[in-house]
């Protein structure tokens, strides 16, 4: 198989395993938590962890709980972040979002049930006993990068900063929080558990926050235009901070820096590689 083809097995393994861990009832709770995760999404943090662990000799099958549970985290956020008192997005994923569909309580009760159901898929993943020390690292990495120092402080800085004073200090910090830390903690997790050695283990946390910079303006160039013909006030882009040209060039170096750091630490993977690279194409994440 060519990379892409690899990429796209590794998707369809990580939506089996969510419609398998979603599939417990058919109460109104668990029709709203399957609705957020199971329509639509590109897998990117999932795919970034199986990604990077198998550049670490790590099987798929001892990763996938891992992924899994990180992409339940993810789409908590999404259901939390499109409420009326956040971000207040109608839509996701070319669908009406959570809220619109079951209701704002209903759907805030899916996003606790997801991050619930997260915790407990890390907490079961089955590893061999000499692999604890290594498990129990990444379930604190991924709560470190879900919680108040990393996506949550992230989303604060979303909704509270006003768009005169965003620097492009600033809206890095928000970027590294809110859209960086997972994509950090994904690829962190599979090295640790690969057992990398410290130097890669830097040099992939170096290529995931070049990954989750560049990720949020690729996101930021498609949102501009809309937002722009938008009535309502502007959220914070990179766009508006840089200019578009500009935000078009730091998606570039972003891309270019993430890819040196692998080569520097001598890791080869193509499709770590050729996941960066996707990031030029101006297609709309999640």
């Amino acid at each position: 198989m060519n990379v892409q083809d690899r990429i796209q097995a590794k998707r369809v393994a990580v939506d089996h395993e969510l419609k398998r861990l979603l599939r417990e009832d058919d109460s109104p709770l668990f029709e709203a938590m399957r609705y957020a995760v199971l329509s639509g999404g590109k897998r990117f943090r999932p795919v970034l962890l199986l990604c990077s662990g198998e550049c670490f000799g790590v099987s798929l099958e001892m990763l996938l709980p891992f992924s899994c549970g990180l992409e339940l985290i993810h789409n908590y956020s999404l259901i939390h972040d499109d409420l009326p008192s956040m971000d207040n997005d109608d839509y996701r994923r070319g669908k009406p979002s959570c809220h619109k569909a079951f209701g704002e309580g209903l759907a805030l009760l899916a996003g606790d049930g997801l991050i619930s159901l997260a915790f407990e898929v890390l907490a079961g993943a089955p590893v061999a006993p000499a692999l604890y020390p290594e498990k129990q690292e990444v379930i604190r990495e991924i709560s470190r990068a879900a919680g108040s120092r990393g996506m949550v402080a992230g989303q604060l800085l979303d909704i509270t900063l006003p768009p005169q004073e965003l620097t492009e200090e600033r809206i890095h910090d928000l970027i590294l929080k809110k859209t960086g830390s997972l994509i950090v903690s994904a690829v962190k997790s599979g090295a640790i558990l690969g057992k990398a050695a410290p130097s890669e283990i830097q040099a992939i946390e170096e290529y995931g926050k070049n990954v989750g910079l560049a990720f949020q303006v690729r996101d930021d160039l498609m949102d501009a235009v809309q937002q722009t013909a938008s009535a309502s006030p502007p959220r914070p882009n990179y766009v508006f901070v840089v200019g578009r040209e500009e935000a078009l060039k730091r998606l570039q170096e972003f891309v270019a820096d993430a890819i040196q750091a692998l080569e520097k630490a001598s890791l080869r993977s193509e499709e770590l590689r050729e996941l960066a690279h996707g990031l030029l194409r101006l297609e709309k994440g999640d």
